[in-house]
């Protein structure tokens, strides 16, 4: 479920960034109160106490606690980025069921050889 926890990371940058705005609404403010409250409480679960500062020590942490498979903190993090920017909430809605050579991400490289013998 790394995708899912990329995408609790993008949504804690995205509510932290509005947050500090006076433009923010109480709508993306709540929600994002919300989205921490969940993820300390999946952090906790983990066994970490104290909420990483680094982006890559966050993900780490919340991968750790398998906070992916966390369904409520899941739509939190969808909640905010929807609130916060829309743009970018139907980025991380990616449906890879029956597909072969998918790649999920941001500036990612990838070789392909399908099908032959």
């Amino acid at each position: 479920m790394i995708e899912s926890v990329d995408l609790v990371v993008a949504a804690l940058a995205a509510g932290a960034a509005a947050g500090v705005t006076d433009t923010a609404s109480t709508a993306v403010k709540d929600a994002y109160q919300g989205l921490k409250s969940l993820t300390r409480r999946a952090l906790r679960r983990g066994g970490v106490e104290q909420e990483p500062t680094d982006p890559d020590e966050l993900k780490a942490a919340l991968t750790a606690a398998d906070a992916g498979a966390d369904v409520e903190l899941v739509a939190a993090a969808r909640r905010v980025l929807e609130l916060a920017d829309p743009g970018s909430a139907a980025k991380y809605r990616v449906d890879v069921h029956d597909n072969q050579g998918v790649q999920i991400g941001d500036g990612n490289t990838m070789t392909l050889n399908l099908g032959g013998e």
